[in-house]
């Protein structure tokens, strides 16, 4: 049954089961807190969530202490204000000036609170309890004690969350500190979730450390590409250089967390990137303008019927992508040989991470393109390629080594008439390709992935594509016009339309109601 209740003169109604922090934050009131984080438990420690009760004597703590009837709450009166200072000083005891050289400095809740709630002169005069600086937790997790405020919030997602229980509260008082158990790192696949959560800088990221202030990144909301969950980030990134990717809150997808494989696997956004067409000439290949790589694509396609021609591409590629290409392979080139390459199966656990390490499997299969290949129809493709049925092979986001052996490889450079390869970043056997096209990864495109469960979710472009990469649903789309079809498309939004209009299961679907957190279509099971 929910409850009726007054918080600063509104009238609310909140959840039976909720508490007062959760109840105005639902109603879309702030509460200053440390401790409380909305998908761990309640650790009621840090007191500055304090909240005035009409009727009671003290203050009370607005975390863990649930609504009721009739209930009047004050988070702003002059005696809440005055708590509020009273729990700010304590927390800056000892805390060290090291906001000049914090990573936390930006986004900092002491930092916050201080400018919203405290302004204070320091009245402490006696000399700072000093703790271990720059300790090592694990791989990448730097633990600052001085810093720390002893809200437990890292210690209880590695117990909740990762069910690990790397870390502990140790000793007693003012020598209360948090620390790994002893032969333990901070090591689990999740436990850059732990910087994430603490709200000072006691925790930071050596991936980040020093690398540029919060204040200069701009935030644009994607979905990681890792595996077929599509855990929700957000894309951190200033002048064109993505300098972190964090976990968005989507409770249908991924709650508040991501794995650390997705966490850091940004850097391919940055580096050893192909930002030029290329054409073999001479026996090396040459950069090119786009109209004369697709000049070579098409001449290469025109002289070979259909069943000459090979694609294979691995589910990386938006729904626009994969829709477009299902397009071309059976209206423009009229090959019957596709083959979606699912890669090598990964690590796979019970909470968010899949075995399946590409973001739109289910997608690319929504779009027209066949079910993942079996071994056998991967063996059936190079026989097809060493007997000289297959003279042209077009592979999309596809490490040809890794899927077919080097030495086979090496020996289709020299039997093909044409490799065309087309990649974001420089893979084994790209440089044997005949034809190189680069295509834009997906931080610098718009689109959308269908994850395992069916959910749609969103892409987002952070910047224009870099060099001279495109789009792959542009690439097709100047493949399909260069072979003589009349393709007018001009945003991904309007590939969109056409899958809502051609694929009943995307029927009425527009940017605008996938929204921010997706949307669900239903499959056949």
């Amino acid at each position: 049954m929910a409850k009726k209740l007054t918080i600063d003169g509104q009238e609310i109604t909140a959840r039976d089961d909720a508490t007062i922090i959760q109840a105005a934050h639902e109603a879309g009131i702030a509460i200053p807190h440390y401790c409380y984080h909305p998908k761990l438990s309640i650790a009621g420690n840090c007191r500055m969530c304090l909240v005035e009760l009409e009727g009671r004597p003290k203050l009370e703590i607005s975390c863990n202490t649930p609504v009721a009837d009739n209930m009047v709450v004050l988070t702003n009166s002059p005696k809440v204000v005055e708590g509020r200072r009273g729990v700010l000083e304590f927390l800056l005891i000892n805390h060290p000036l090291d906001c000049p050289i914090c990573d936390q400095a930006g986004e900092c809740g002491l930092q916050d609170y201080y400018m919203e709630h405290g302004l204070y002169r320091s009245r402490f005069q006696e000399e700072k309890v000093h703790g271990r600086k720059v300790v090592e937790f694990g791989p990448d997790v730097i633990f600052d004690s001085e810093r720390c405020i002893l809200c437990t919030r890292c210690v209880r997602f590695c117990n909740e969350v990762s069910h690990t229980n790397e870390l502990g509260l140790f000793e007693r008082g003012d020598r209360a500190q948090i620390a790994t158990f002893p032969g333990k790192q901070l090591d689990n696949p999740y436990a850059g979730n732990t910087v994430d959560v603490c709200p000072v800088g006691a925790l930071t990221s050596k991936d980040f450390r020093f690398k540029i202030r919060v204040w200069f990144l701009r935030e644009t909301k994607s979905v990681c590409p890792g595996c077929a969950r599509g855990c929700n980030i957000n894309i951190h990134h200033h002048d064109g250089h993505v300098y972190r990717l964090k976990p968005r809150q989507n409770d249908d997808v991924n709650v508040s967390w991501i794995c650390d494989a997705g966490r850091f696997s940004y850097p391919a956004l940055n580096e050893n990137r192909v930002l030029q067409p290329q054409v073999r000439q001479g026996g090396m290949l040459h950069e090119t303008s786009w109209p004369m790589a697709i000049e070579h694509a098409v001449a290469a396609l025109q002289g070979h019927p259909g069943a000459e021609v090979g694609i294979i591409a691995a589910p990386q590629g938006t729904n626009e992508d994969s829709y477009l290409l299902a397009r071309l392979a059976s209206d423009v080139l009229q090959t019957p040989q596709v083959v979606l390459y699912p890669g090598t199966p990964g690590y796979e656990d019970e909470l968010l991470i899949r075995a399946d390490k590409n973001p739109n499997t289910r997608g690319a299969q929504d779009m027209g393109l066949p079910a993942p290949a079996t071994a056998e129809q991967l063996a059936t493709m190079a026989k097809a390629i060493e007997q000289g049925a297959m003279r042209v092979l077009y592979a999309i986001d596809v490490d040809l080594d890794a899927a077919f052996g080097t030495e086979a490889v090496a020996r289709w450079a020299t039997q093909l008439d044409c490799l065309i390869v087309q990649n974001s970043n420089t893979v084994s056997g790209s440089s044997l390709a005949h034809i190189l096209l680069p295509s834009a990864p997906y931080a610098e495109r718009d689109g959308t992935f269908t994850n395992f469960q069916g959910r749609i979710q969103r892409l987002n472009a952070t910047f224009v594509p870099r060099g001279a990469s495109l789009p792959a649903w542009q690439i097709y789309t100047r493949l399909a016009r260069g072979l003589g079809h009349d393709w007018t498309y001009t945003s991904a939004e309007g590939v969109l339309q056409d899958i809502a209009a051609a694929i009943p299961l995307y029927a009425g679907l527009s940017y605008a109601k996938i929204g921010d957190l997706g949307c669900v279509v239903t499959h056949e099971s």
